[in-house]
């Protein structure tokens, strides 16, 4: 929940705006960071800060793919569908982590750690296949290798 204190701190910022439109991206991920993900109240939040109608909070949330518009898991795992990394074998690693997670596409798994998701591009082409779990970029991937990052992220 966003605080009061950070509610007038964010008017203030959007205030002195000339369009305060520019702040929606960032306004957004301060309410997901504080709610988890772009819930129905924290889009109205953020509309009521920007002075916007909340119309135009949704239809910014739901070009992004980086705004999680429903719950997620605890790190998000964005697996890279570019071409590049289906040539280098992804479908077979995106096979693998949905085996392995017991979840399958836009799921969570049941302990609430990882959510799956592809993304176009992680602009990776040079360690594919690749995947990013949280804000970190992993590549090379195999299973084995898939193993240790699930290993090692989770919380």
């Amino acid at each position: 929940m966003l605080s009061d204190d950070r509610i007038k701190e964010l008017r203030e910022y959007v205030s002195s705006l000339e369009h305060p439109e520019e702040a929606l991206v960032d306004l957004m991920h301060e309410a997901q960071s504080a709610y988890g993900y772009l819930s129905d109240e924290a889009a109205e939040a953020v509309a009521d800060i920007a002075g916007v109608p909340v119309i135009k909070v949704e239809e910014l949330a739901t070009f992004y793919n980086l705004i999680f518009r429903r719950p997620v898991g605890r790190k998000v795992i964005f697996v890279c569908d570019s071409i590049s990394c289906w040539v280098m074998g992804m479908e077979n690693m995106f096979d693998y982590l949905k085996k392995k997670l017991g979840i399958d596409i836009g799921q969570t798994t049941a302990d609430g750690a990882f959510t799956l998701l592809p993304i176009c591009c992680l602009g990776a082409c040079h360690v594919a296949p690749a995947m990013m779990v949280g804000e970190k970029l992993y590549g090379n991937l195999t299973p084995e290798r898939i193993d240790e990052i699930l290993e090692k992220e989770r919380i």
